[in-house]
């Protein structure tokens, strides 16, 4: 997936097609050529046999052939909890800004994304509108298209850019939704609802569908809206576990953008809290993990015999009180079921005779569809796994510990009667917020160890935004409520608010790299407490993003094409592999390789055997972009058996872009535990951090 030839009369399609006719004949050549990459970068789709596919393979000029895999969608009071309040100061350049949100599509008539006031889309915008009957862009969604390869819409999808899913407007409205008052749901998270930079324009670039986003439609989109000028891409997306940089559509998409001058913002996953579960990581993006927020949502539970627990859900239901029966009772024994299968609520499992018009009560948590096909009026679950966010439910629903959940249990058998009352959801203040949530993947990284994944975390719990009113508030047969705003969590969440940060620094700097802007986010992030998060860096990076410090960061670590071309050479990629991908004469040598511990990232990392003592070097070089006139004196932490030592300790600048160099000298005894440390260059009005972590591959 490299480069476009620079080569005057090149063309991409009549080129990829002679390549087929060389690996499947030229009679099927043009029939399997599905699409070319035309405008940003070089490559193709086609259907090939696994005989076909290893002969192209090997082919002279091919970097790398993979299949079209599936990947999954990662899933207002937020802006204002990470201290971004609605009236922080703002670029005039705010609105130039064009983010390119690679999602679900989104649905146009959402008040978020009314163009009232604003002007037409700035000159620098070359992208369209695919206009079917059914979608509009305006001068707020000022580009829109769509993406299937294999041509195969599902029942219930649309032809268009416009959102059944409710997914990509959910993330849209985040990154850049305009100001929207009292919006909730039903209630729920009432609040003035707003994206990170309201006054941006939106490009909108629709790759996923009802049975989820393929890759070769991820590529199609990322040519197009690198060639359409977007300046920042957001994609809530990934696979089920990581790629090889160069195997990766996602990686090999965010590479053209960072060298077209786009920072990629990716969601890390939804596979937590395992570790090494984080499948966006490449160094050239920007990897979010998701943190709670100083809200949650709680729906109580009332027993006939008043006794009252604390459950978890978003319930917009008032149902009062009903009969309940625990679902192992009244299996579908007509349909083959026992109380071994119902007490989980499968659909299907339930008696409906014996359900309906009751609250049933289950052994596990679920999405409800059993509860609800069987006719009861509610559901209430047990289950031992975390509790620190919230689900909605096609019915009245809440979810208990499993020591509530016994309670509850006990007291339908011994019970004459037994009846319950599940209470509509309410708000709560969460003290123990910030922390990453369980389900966001987490670090280390996978495929380069010494590379710090997560890079940070921003708000990815319970968040309020825009919603498709294509679809309901679950999605899911039988419920009936459409909604204008939703309630969801997710990776899928956080990313878009480190788009809307990362839109909001690029606004008051758009000249500044892809890594420059990074690089900010990532030095001025606000500590979290190791105590709350207990994987550390591995679940954080760097800490919560502070979309105001970013925009004044002080000093940024910067870094361009050749400085990631340097990293992959060390990663050990063939001279040839990348001067396809880069188009250029990029040779890998001794002299050019470039070590992990090189690469001028804001964050260091090092990783060895349990047991194992060892020192690593790091190279590092900042740029002055805060007072022309400061000096910065260099303050490390580290924990015992963790010790940093920075040459020289202190850096001088006398002019904005002047850059200064320093070494990091990490040494560090591993054992069980991550040692966690940072540095800190401090000039007494900035403070640029960078955490520091030493840990054991085999812990």
């Amino acid at each position: 997936m490299g480069d476009l030839p620079k080569a005057r009369g090149f063309s991409a399609t009549a080129s990829h097609t002679n390549i087929l006719r060389q690996v499947v004949g030229r009679f099927r050549a043009s029939q399997s050529l599905l699409h070319s990459y035309k405008r940003s970068f070089n490559g193709f789709v086609a259907k090939l046999t696994e005989e076909e596919r290893n002969r192209l393979s090997t082919m002279e000029g091919v970097v790398s052939v993979f299949p079209s895999r599936k990947k999954q969608l990662h899933t207002t009071r937020s802006w204002d909890f990470i201290g971004f309040p609605q009236e922080v100061v703002r670029a005039k350049l705010e609105s130039d800004i064009i983010v390119g949100m690679l999602d679900t599509g989104v649905w146009p008539e959402s008040k978020s994304f009314s163009d009232e006031g604003f002007s037409p889309p700035p000159s620098k915008w070359k992208g369209s509108c695919q206009t079917p009957s059914n979608f509009t862009c305006n001068n707020k969604i000022i580009g829109a298209k769509f993406y299937r390869s294999d041509g195969e819409i599902g029942v219930g999808d649309f032809k268009s850019p416009r959102d059944s899913e409710g997914h990509g407007t959910h993330t849209a409205s985040t990154a850049a939704g305009g100001i929207v008052d009292e919006a909730s749901l039903f209630g729920l998270g009432s609040g003035t609802a707003r994206g990170g930079v309201p006054s941006a324009r939106l490009a909108v670039y629709k790759i996923c569908w009802s049975d989820g986003c393929y890759d070769a439609d991820i590529l199609a989109a990322f040519d197009d809206a690198i060639a359409d000028g977007v300046d920042i891409i957001s994609l809530s997306v990934g696979g089920s576990f990581a790629l090889d940089y160069f195997d990766d559509p996602i990686a090999i998409g965010a590479f053209h953008s960072m060298k077209n001058g786009i920072l990629t913002s990716n969601s890390a996953g939804n596979s937590g809290p395992d570790p090494a579960t984080i499948t966006n990581l490449s160094p050239w993006s920007l990897s979010v993990a998701a943190s709670t927020i100083d809200r949650k949502f709680i729906a109580f539970v009332q027993l006939g015999n008043k006794k009252l627990y604390e459950g978890f859900a978003v319930n917009t239901f008032i149902s009062g009180s009903h009969p309940i029966v625990y679902g192992g009772d009244v299996p579908n024994i007509a349909a083959g079921y026992t109380g071994a299968d119902s007490r989980y609520c499968f659909p299907d499992s339930l008696d409906n005779s014996s359900v309906a018009g009751k609250i049933v009560f289950c052994d596990e948590l679920s999405d409800g569809e059993g509860a609800l096909q069987s006719g009861a009026i509610g559901t209430i679950m047990q289950d031992g796994g975390f509790k620190d966010h919230a689900f909605s439910f096609p019915l009245s629903t809440s979810y208990l510990t499993l020591e509530d959940g016994a309670e509850v249990l006990t007291f339908i058998n011994t019970t004459s009667k037994p009846t319950a009352t599940i209470l509509q959801s309410i708000d709560v203040k969460d003290s123990l917020a910030p922390f990453v949530v369980s389900f966001s993947s987490r670090g280390p990284n996978p495929i380069t160890s010494d590379l710090l994944k997560p890079d940070l975390t921003a708000p990815g719990v319970d968040i309020v935004a825009s919603w498709s009113e294509a679809t309901t508030v679950t999605g899911l047969v039988g419920d009936k409520r459409v909604v204008p705003y939703n309630i969801i969590s997710g990776t899928s969440m956080s990313c878009p608010h480190a788009t809307g940060a990362a839109a909001y620094v690029k606004s008051f700097h758009p000249t500044w790299s892809p890594a420059a802007i990074k690089s900010a986010l990532m030095t001025t992030a606000s500590t979290l407490s190791a105590a709350k998060n207990t994987d550390v860096e591995f679940a954080y990076g760097s800490g919560q993003i502070d979309p105001i410090k970013a925009a004044q960061p002080g000093l940024i670590y910067d870094a361009g094409e050749a400085d990631f071309i340097k990293f992959l050479c060390g990663q050990g990629y063939s001279s040839k592999s990348l001067q396809i991908v880069t188009g250029d004469n990029t040779t890998c040598t001794s002299a050019t390789n470039g070590t992990v511990w090189d690469l001028n990232y804001p964050s260091f990392a090092l990783s060895a055997e349990s047991g194992t003592s060892f020192t690593r070097t790091f190279h590092r070089t900042v740029t002055n972009v805060g007072t022309p006139a400061s000096t910065y004196k260099a303050v490390t932490e580290a924990p015992s058996g963790l010790s940093i030592k920075v040459e020289p300790s202190v850096l001088s600048f006398n002019a904005i872009g002047q850059k200064q160099s320093f070494t990091v000298t990490v040494a560090a005894k591993v054992g069980s535990k991550v040692l966690s440390g940072s540095l800190v260059w401090d000039d007494g009005a900035f403070q640029v951090r960078s955490p520091v972590v030493a840990y054991s591959t085999s812990s």
